[in-house]
């Protein structure tokens, strides 16, 4: 775990092949108003040789956080593994930031045709390697609207990010629509005006959380922090500065 900024503290998780240094204009922008406290999530950077679903991962960045309460922020896969922290351990949070992220997959089939399809990912990935998987995977249509990939800051070990997919993908998660009630924490959403899927979702999270707001970034697609660094910075950066003491207590 790296801390560096001063203010109110924001743990920031990466997305998947992503590590604690990705998107560095990003986390550069959001330091200079808060102390940003980041980590590589298992299966990536130098947690490569970690293995956890979302809930143990979510317990590890609780661990490894300490005992002082802090603003959590996630973009895609780590926005679904801090709305697992929050479930899973809502007295340490002050407020709570998911960009580019889902609830999950409502239907069974949906769930069990996205598992297969990442066991299928895994083993391309172990087969082909990181440097043309990486390639395939930020050719997708989800990151067309991407001027900066970051790709020097992407993980390269390619059983960790296999083990990711499988433990932790999309797939394994469960639709946890119905728990969104127990999050009574402010929530900001964010996402990018050219994402359509993940704004339907950030609409879809705003109507059935009990206390949240919508931010719909113009000009960025599924990868915000890396289409619209500053801007993104920004809207975290005014939503933790109006917590309140409060707040900071269960």
């Amino acid at each position: 775990m790296t801390s560096e900024g001063t203010g109110e503290p924001v743990v920031w998780l990466h997305g998947f092949t992503q590590t604690r240094s990705s998107a560095p204009e990003f986390l550069a922008s959001l330091r200079q108003t808060n102390r940003v406290l980041t980590l590589d999530l298992p299966g990536h950077g130098e947690a490569s040789g970690v293995e956890g679903d979302l809930w143990r991962t979510a317990d590890l960045v609780a661990d490894a956080v300490g005992e002082e309460t802090f603003h959590l922020a996630g973009y895609s896969f780590g926005g679904r593994v801090a709305l697992h922290l929050a479930l899973a351990h809502p007295e340490r949070l002050r407020r709570l930031v998911l960009v580019s992220s889902t609830a999950g997959l409502v239907s069974d089939q949906d769930r069990t045709e996205r598992r297969q399809r990442d066991e299928q990912l895994a083993d391309h990935l172990a087969e082909v390697g990181t440097e043309r998987f990486l390639d395939e995977w930020l050719a997708q249509p989800l990151f067309s609207g991407t001027r900066r990939h970051d790709r020097e800051h992407r993980s390269r070990d390619a059983s960790g990010l296999a083990s990711s997919l499988r433990l932790a993908g999309t797939g394994t998660q469960s639709d946890l629509t119905s728990r969104l009630i127990e999050i009574t924490r402010p929530v900001l959403i964010v996402a990018g005006e050219h994402d359509e899927k993940f704004v339907r979702e950030a609409r879809r999270l705003g109507d059935t959380l009990t206390d949240a707001r919508v931010e719909i970034l113009s000009r960025a697609g599924h990868a915000v922090p890396l289409d619209s660094p500053h801007e993104c910075a920004r809207v975290i950066s005014e939503f933790v500065s109006e917590s309140t003491p409060a707040e900071e207590s269960p």
